[in-house]
């Protein structure tokens, strides 16, 4: 499938077409069912109708992990094919982060001294067609050495973030730095891609950016936080894109002493926040995975302020785009993969 071999003109097209996507979401009773499965393969035959194409090389975890994000970009791709020009642009933009996988896999492949075999295992190649690079991570794999990925990368647009990321390596022999910058370079490309997309897509689109940068600058300060990074370091790796918090409230949160006074003072302030009260009062936060639960709150809290309640196609077609996009990423991060990893740990203590 070529993702630009058919023009879309409006969303009233796009509107018919997500509407059959959406039905690959799962909804609660599907999910809750998942808790009574204790065997691999039930599990994986229980999912197999929300993920068409499905297929598992082995019932390992990271090679299931890998078959699911599969599909789900796959899913994408199908997405891309049937929108309009502007919100493919978002949509390519939104898939740069498995580019970003590739690379960070990439090289950390090249330091590990791994063939290029090895490494092509390690990369998803469909997201590569989806973004017409195919070519770039194919060379890439083959080098062999950061002297030479540095001078590679040079025309590219991650010329500096490798530059410096492997500049911090050789420093320090770690590759948080290189990942992070990576990662900031990801949240702050789509923030600036804003401006291309209509006044209608950015309503929708802006506060997704917002809550998901927001999550990135409380997982990076809580990871620092944990095994105690530089603070002046930290500072350099942040977003300056906010939801519910600001600069002022980060830069508080990077001077607490431990992660449970981290896990405190987010805790308060967000209970502070009228728009989250509700949500806060009937779900109390996982302290042992905090900041998946925080993610969920800021889901749910998104969703609802974009209820459409209007009979605007484009607002109704963007909303379901957005909706499959998000959700089926949500599925497979906080529900699917955490109940497989504890069918698994049941089914290892057994043998045990």
């Amino acid at each position: 499938m070529n993702s630009t071999s058919v023009i879309v003109p409006s969303y009233a097209y796009t509107l018919i077409k997500i509407t059959f996507l959406k039905q690959l979401i799962m909804d609660e009773i599907a999910i809750q069912k998942l808790e009574d499965i204790t065997e691999i393969k039930q599990f994986i035959e229980s999912i197999g109708v929300f993920y068409p194409g499905l297929v598992i090389e082995s019932y390992k975890i990271e090679d299931i992990e890998k078959a699911l994000f599969h599909t789900y970009i796959k899913l994408i791709g199908r997405i891309i094919y049937i929108s309009p020009e502007t919100m493919r642009l978002f949509l390519r933009n939104y898939l740069m982060k498995y580019e970003i996988m590739n690379i960070k896999r990439i090289i950390l492949g090249t330091i590990l001294g791994m063939s290029v075999d090895e490494k092509s295992s390690m990369v998803n190649m469909l997201v590569e067609k989806y973004l017409d690079n195919t070519d770039f991570i194919k060379e890439l794999i083959e080098i062999t050495s950061l002297e030479e990925i540095q001078a590679f990368m040079k025309p590219t647009i991650y010329n500096k973030i490798i530059r410096e990321g492997i500049l911090y390596f050789r420093k320090t022999n770690e590759i948080f730095v290189l990942e992070s910058f990576l990662d900031q370079f990801y949240y702050k490309n789509l923030r600036n891609e804003i401006k291309f997309l209509t006044k209608k897509e950015k309503i929708m689109i802006s506060p997704f950016i917002n809550y998901i940068s927001e999550i990135y600058n409380m997982r990076l300060i809580y990871r620092g936080i944990k095994n105690n990074i530089e603070k002046n370091l930290l500072k350099q790796l942040l977003i300056d894109n906010y939801l519910f918090l600001n600069k002022t409230k980060l830069n508080d949160l990077m001077n607490l002493k431990d992660k449970d006074e981290f896990i405190d003072v987010i805790t308060q302030h967000l209970s502070t926040i009228k728009e989250l009260k509700s949500s806060l009062i009937t779900s109390s936060l996982d302290q042992e995975h905090f900041i998946w639960s925080i993610e969920k709150l800021y889901l749910n809290y998104y969703f609802k302020l974009l209820e459409i309640k209007s009979d605007d196609i484009e607002f109704q077609a963007i909303y379901k785009i957005l909706e499959v996009l998000i959700k089926k990423d949500k599925e497979i991060r906080l529900f699917i993969l955490p109940k497989l990893i504890n069918v698994i740990y049941k089914k290892y203590k057994l043998l045990k």
